[in-house]
């Protein structure tokens, strides 16, 4: 098991280290809040990078040819063709 460089062994010197300046009875709302503070950098580095793909993903959108962002905008799909003019001689 190595997390962030940190193997068993020295995280298990480090919970004794704070097991003795916190105390039995402070370090487990130290845990809850450390916690806390993990799921909320999670959620932050998610809205992030859902914003980073979103701009990625925004030039696609202005590359599309003037006649088919016209006919999106209208809700149509296809590039409209002019009728052919017929020759009745």
């Amino acid at each position: 098991m190595n997390i962030f460089g940190v193997g068993l062994p020295e995280i298990t010197v480090i919970l004794v280290l704070a097991l003795l300046i916190f105390g039995p009875k402070k370090l487990p709302e130290l845990g809850k809040q450390l916690g806390k503070t993990l799921k909320s950098l999670k959620k932050a580095s998610n809205e992030f990078q859902n914003e980073i793909e979103q701009v990625i993903n925004e030039p696609e959108k202005e590359n599309l040819p003037k006649s088919t962002e016209i006919n999106s905008a209208n809700g149509l799909d296809q590039v409209t063709k002019e009728p052919e003019e017929k020759d009745l001689s």
